[in-house]
């Protein structure tokens, strides 16, 4: 496909020649909007009469931490459902997941105003907007009780870094692109998470896009915004598209199941397309005996405890 060539020929102009993978650490399996069509949080909602009931424990979140740290992943962002703790206790959370990692985080937390962003600023990298569709019509009908207003708000006032989630297959339409690299000038974002739709179960949707569809969408761009640091989800079912993904011009590869999959075969195959597409991978997803080597670490002994359950479960593969 010429696009990936062009789209290909841009990254190497612009990018060192590496890519990694981004973790995205969830508070919470529950979301009090709960009605975004796409969502498989809105076929939880009404089967959870207590939002505190899918709330992760802070320890379970604090051990992702130190598993992105030490295997080399980046946190794509810390994100969960609206209205799940307290926001003293997600800043709270925050600040120790940015410890912990060493580093400053991406933070996806729903649309935050100016006094709640100063709760989080010390800790964090940039704010993430999570609107998954540009088409205002479209983002109407998926996102009737989350309006994109209020994220558009956010990212204007902002003065940090920015970046937003764009879901595809979602319904949008090839020149809904132009929306696209409207938005992206307009609020001068710094990057742009993608994802394929994946289809749940118990929502309007029985399939995502073709794999011809999502890396167009990536492949413009990166021709349109050579600089934009450009992440791109991946399911278990969708890796053989890695290799395309990143000549498409992606960055890094997001969303894969990485605790329950880790070493795997389909782990396995995302390692060796990025390799196999000339990238230099930062991190590992299979390496079980640098896996092991993390319980050497010294830390407090509920984070050690929880962190020996993940490396033991994680290294049955």
């Amino acid at each position: 496909m010429k696009l990936l060539e062009q789209a290909n020929e841009v990254y190497r102009k612009n990018f060192p020649n590496e890519t990694w993978f981004g973790r995205c650490i969830f508070v919470s399996w529950y979301c009090d909007v709960g009605t975004c069509k796409f969502c498989y949080r809105s076929t939880l909602k009404s089967r959870i009469k207590h939002a505190k009931n899918a709330r992760r424990t802070p320890v379970s979140i604090y051990t992702e931490a130190l598993l992105a740290k030490h295997l080399g992943w980046r946190i794509e962002f810390l994100t969960g459902g609206y209205n799940i703790y307290p926001l003293n206790d997600l800043a709270n959370i925050t600040k120790k997941v940015s410890e912990l990692y060493g580093n400053r985080i991406w933070l996806n937390l729903g649309a935050l105003n100016k006094e709640e962003i100063k709760l989080f600023e010390p800790y964090i990298e940039g704010l993430v907007a999570s609107i998954e569709t540009i088409n205002p019509k479209l983002h109407e009908k998926i996102c009737p009780n989350k309006p994109i207003e209020p994220y558009l708000e956010m990212i204007k006032s902002y003065k940090g870094k920015k970046s937003a989630t764009i879901i595809i297959g979602l319904g949008e339409k090839e020149s809904d692109f132009d929306l696209l690299a409207d938005f992206i000038k307009k609020y001068k974002l710094d990057r742009l998470t993608y994802y394929a739709l994946k289809p749940v179960k118990g929502t309007p949707y029985s399939k995502g896009p073709t794999t011809e569809q999502y890396l167009k969408w990536v492949a413009k761009t990166r021709i349109e915004f050579p600089k934009l640091e450009i992440i791109t989800g991946v399911t278990p079912r969708r890796t053989d598209e890695v290799y395309s993904l990143l000549k498409a011009g992606s960055n890094a590869i997001t969303k894969f199941p990485i605790t329950k999959s880790f070493n795997s075969i389909e782990a396995k195959n995302i390692e060796k397309q990025m390799h196999d597409a000339g990238r230099n991978f930062t991190g590992t997803l299979t390496d079980v005996n640098k896996l092991k080597n993390i319980n050497n670490i010294k830390i407090e002994n509920n984070i050690k405890e929880k962190l020996n359950e993940y490396i033991n479960l994680m290294s049955k593969k």
